[in-house]
């Protein structure tokens, strides 16, 4: 447990002692050779598309063998993957993690082509009497059936080596080149005289992640001179990153023409196990609750002192005078003591990720903004965050944790049943941050529970509402990309209309922010349309939560089994477990029924404590 004011840093040295050192050069030689291994043995059987695959003795034996090796490669990598991005992800001058990263990769193009391969003979197989003839095929059931629309979305067995191959210069590359570009970016804000303490006047130099960090900041004048300085400081920048999002996105809408994909989402869905009509459906639901998060964020700027919308300065700004701040070890100790009221594997979980030096929950130069969990070997994880001192903070060590414990229910699954796809990757992390924030929002009173309102609406808002106009962005940047490289003005342009029909008159229109193209790093990845996945993960989350409190002891009898298969099941059968339709927009109006009700608390406190009442 932390007991300091300082926020901790995680600790991989128990894996090995230095990126550097000769024990991680001997894991990395090692899976060198199972690669290589690997590949030779799918040379010698024959592993390629075939007009159809018998299932024999002989075929089996090959099957087997062949998934098996891929499994414990998978392993491997995730470990080797996940130590280097350790050192990458949290300093941007480190150079010897990049190199050995850069060297990993190139090694993987070998993987990528016999996972190809593997792929395109699989789906070559009679499914069925795959699965009934072979025990690792019956325990890879969905993977195979899987196998069976994946390989008809193959290039030929040289253009996706080539393409695997030009990924590294490519894609690869230009995503790195985001990575370093906006981790590396210092921005200078100017703060006005009229500051409320001694950083008036001043002039502070800061790494981007720490100036958006301002928007938090209590100062209305420090969250504007931040939210200023933040634009800037991305213009400075548009260029190079405008150049990767034309990289990404044009390779990814060749290659998906070329495998016969009809556009840029339809794979992204196939990859999520999730159809269009679900994904229809819980827009549909998202567009419709607008105009309630709209009442939101208006009561928000009434209570700021607008007289108009809400600018974007103030999206993030605390409610509530005198609400608590919270040190980084009372927020250890209330998502462990919260955790326990659900179970006590999960609260052990928690204490287990203190404990080991799982979390790296300081803000300084060089590490990049945000959060995330990542997995490392068996049921180990290690958590990144940055940690600020508000009820936000806790609730992203809640969500972070809830990842964590969804890696220990998978700890016992191959690396190929352990594929979670994003939008059941966000199941444990949403049901746990509700956990927290639930708890949080009864015990509140007077300015806490505005601020935790706040914050809980904050989060949602951003899921719901900002995420939507981030794939309306994806979506138009693909259909523009598909003629002609895009401007800097014009991706800015694109993420401001985006901004105004999705938030509306809650936000000032001429106070948005065009640049979040270029601050997202989901945009600069060849997994297109990562965002909308965090929508359905936290509305499943919400849905789940309702079922807990509904029925709590029939709600624990099953969720830990329901994590252990979000990589071996689609959605709807995901979904069926506990009674729901995701292709209906009723279940999804249903979870965002909770998030209305929290926001019609959020405008009565309004109300009452503006002596006001908005539209």
């Amino acid at each position: 447990m932390t007991t300091d004011a300082t926020p901790p840093r995680w600790d991989v040295s128990e894996y090995f002692p230095a990126v550097d050192s000769p024990e991680f050069r001997a894991a990395v030689e090692a899976l060198a050779t199972r690669v290589a291994h690997v590949r030779e043995r799918v040379d010698a059987l024959g592993i390629r598309r075939q007009d159809a695959v018998p299932v024999t003795p002989e075929t089996i034996a090959a099957y087997d063998e062949v998934t098996t090796d891929l499994n414990r490669i998978g392993d491997d990598t995730r470990l080797l993957g996940s130590y280097l991005h350790a050192f990458i992800s949290t300093d941007a001058r480190d150079t010897a993690a990049p190199a050995a990263y850069s060297e990993l990769e190139a090694l993987l193009v070998n993987l990528a082509n016999v996972r190809t391969r593997h792929t395109a003979w699989v789906g070559s197989f009679d499914a069925e009497a795959l699965i009934g003839a072979s025990s690792v095929a019956h325990d890879h059931a969905f993977a195979v059936r899987k196998a069976q629309v994946a390989a008809r979305h193959q290039m030929a067995e040289g253009e996706e080596e080539l393409a695997a191959r030009l990924s590294l210069p490519g894609s690869s590359a230009w995503g790195k080149l985001h990575g370093n570009v906006t981790s590396r970016l210092m921005v200078t804000v100017n703060l006005p005289d009229d500051v409320a303490d001694e950083r008036a006047g001043q002039a502070l130099t800061l790494p981007m992640s720490a100036v958006r960090g301002l928007a938090h900041d209590p100062d209305a004048a420090v969250r504007r001179a931040a939210y200023e300085a933040e634009l800037q400081g991305w213009e400075s920048v548009g260029v190079p990153l405008a150049a990767a999002m034309n990289g990404i996105k044009g390779e990814v809408a060749t290659l998906n023409a070329r495998r016969g994909w009809p556009d840029a989402l339809e794979p992204a869905l196939f990859g999520n196990n999730v159809d269009r009509q679900t994904l229809d459906a819980m827009h549909a639901a998202c567009v419709a609750s607008f105009p309630d998060f709209r009442r939101y964020f208006r009561a928000k700027a009434r209570l700021l002192g607008h007289e108009g919308a809400l600018p974007w300065a103030d999206l993030f700004a605390p409610v509530g005078k005198g609400a608590r701040r919270w040190t980084y070890a009372e927020a250890e100790a209330y998502v462990i003591n919260q955790f326990g009221t659900y179970s006590g594997r999960l609260a052990d979980v928690a204490k287990r990720a203190m404990a080991g030096r799982w979390v790296d929950a300081e803000p300084r130069d060089g590490k990049r903004d945000g959060a995330f969990c990542m997995s490392m070997q068996a049921d180990e994880s290690r958590i990144l965050m940055n940690f600020s001192g508000s009820f936000n903070s806790v609730q992203t060590l809640a969500h972070e944790l809830g990842h964590a414990y969804h890696n220990v229910n998978l700890a016992d699954r191959t690396a190929l049943q352990r594929s979670t796809p994003m939008p059941f990757a966000e199941t444990a992390s949403i049901f746990s941050e509700t956990l927290v924030t639930t708890a949080a929002l009864d015990d509140a009173q007077g300015d806490d529970r505005l601020a935790m309102l706040d914050a809980f609406l904050e989060n949602a808002s951003q899921v719901v509402v900002d995420i939507h106009s981030r794939f309306l962005t994806e979506s138009r940047i693909f259909e523009l990309r598909a003629r002609r490289e895009l401007s800097v003005e014009e991706l800015c342009e694109t993420m401001r209309q985006a901004q105004l029909e999705t938030y509306g008159d809650g936000l000032d229109p001429d106070k948005l922010h065009p640049y979040m193209w270029a601050m997202k790093p989901h945009y600069y990845s060849t997994r297109s349309f990562y965002n909308w996945p965090y929508t359905f993960g936290l509305l499943f989350g919400l849905g789940l939560y309702a079922r807990y409190r509904a029925d709590a002891d029939a709600f624990r009898a099953g969720f830990d089994d329901l994590l252990a298969h979000t990589g071996m099941e689609g959605a709807a059968d995901l979904g069926h477990r506990f009674g729901m339709d995701f292709a209906s927009v009723d279940f999804w109006r249903g979870s965002l029924d909770v998030c209305r009700a929290q926001i019609d608390a959020f405008v009565a406190e309004v109300d009452h404590a503006t002596g006001t009442k908005g539209a």
